[in-house]
């Protein structure tokens, strides 16, 4: 029987493009500390979470490894999707929210998380179980360290087991073409972790593994604390962000230059926009229907996969007028609101 973590054709073919696509779709992506991946051991990926399907991809696209995700159970309900999902290397994950019978469940999953880690493939967790569009962090779940535990107890004298967390900083979570930062930094070595705090027992083990993420995670965003300052603090941190977290870079292409463009692609914009009308409007209603702004960059993603790669030859010029039209419009928003 093959498992989540077999090597696929299908998986393999879509992957460039997906990947490729997760790149065109943003202006500027920076990667910071590829180097403090792990080579010897089993790697967990603990990225923050504020934009929904593309925190995982940015994740994916660190590397050309495959990786095994989780998502909320409740979006596997439906037998189509879940095959879909299980073929794209993506398993459930109950929640306390979706009930206490329901999170006992969690043991199969855990149990293939294992799996994955012992056969050298990554995995990624979002640990703090939801998103949220703030410069901040939920308090982690307990899910990432139970894997990480078991998974140390079954076969942590064979090899290491790492959780690598990582900061994700966009410049804008509601659109798509502006800018990312994927920051990488030094992993918990889980195996020397515990070795280090025998005298620890489980609970309180958990307690400081959570504690030494969630620390290194802060180290890795514009981490502002969650309190009743935070707009307050939030305005000053972003008018001197740090240099490798500044998502805001100058335009790389001279202003002259890039209206020669915007000018010369206007008349196919508006040609491409006229022919494929029909696509941009429903990609459009979708976005209403999805009451929560932070899938919108999501939905686009995934309808410029889909239809992009079909209509390529009449779509492009009208997706990159547009896009960097919206770019300028919201720099120029940016500006006059500051």
């Amino acid at each position: 029987m093959k498992q989540i973590y077999d090597e696929n054709i299908g998986y393999r073919i879509l992957f460039p493009l997906v990947n490729w696509m997760f790149r065109m779709s943003y202006r500027h992506i920076k990667y910071v500390g590829k180097e403090n991946i792990p080579t010897d051991g089993a790697v967990i990926f603990a990225p923050n979470h504020t934009n929904a399907l593309q925190d995982a991809l940015a994740v994916l696209s660190i590397n050309s490894e495959r990786k095994v995700f989780v998502a909320r159970a409740d979006i596997f309900r439906n037998k189509k999707i879940a095959k879909i999902l299980n073929w794209l290397k993506i398993m459930p994950i109950r929640r306390m929210r979706d009930g206490a019978s329901e999170v006992l469940q969690n043991d199969e999953t855990v149990n293939r998380a294992i799996e994955t880690l012992r056969t050298g493939v990554p995995f990624c967790i979002l640990p703090e179980g939801t998103h949220r569009t703030k410069h901040s962090l939920l308090p982690l779940r307990k899910g990432i360290f139970r894997i990480s535990l078991r998974a140390n107890e079954e076969f942590g004298k064979e090899k290491p087991i790492y959780i690598v967390p990582v900061g994700l900083e966009y410049g804008d979570w509601f659109h798509l073409w502006d800018s990312l930062v994927i920051n990488i930094g030094k992993p918990i070595n889980v195996t020397e972790f515990v070795a280090e705090h025998s005298d620890l027992d489980y609970p309180k083990l958990i307690l400081a593994l959570r504690e030494e993420l969630t620390e290194r995670m802060r180290e890795l965003i514009l981490w502002v604390p969650d309190d009743e300052n935070y707009e307050k603090n939030w305005q000053e941190l972003k008018k001197n962000p740090p240099k490798e977290l500044n998502w805001f870079p100058k335009h790389s292409m001279p202003k002259w230059l890039l209206m020669f463009l915007l000018i010369v692609l206007s008349p196919l914009a508006l040609v491409a926009g006229v022919v494929t009308w029909p696509l941009w409007l429903a990609w459009l209603i979708i976005c209403w229907m999805v009451k929560d702004d932070a899938f919108h960059t999501s939905v686009q993603f995934v309808w410029q996969l889909i239809f992009i790669p079909l209509t390529c030859f009449i779509t492009l010029p009208f997706w990159m007028f547009l896009q960097e039209y919206m770019y300028l419009a919201r720099k120029f928003n940016r500006r006059n609101n500051r």
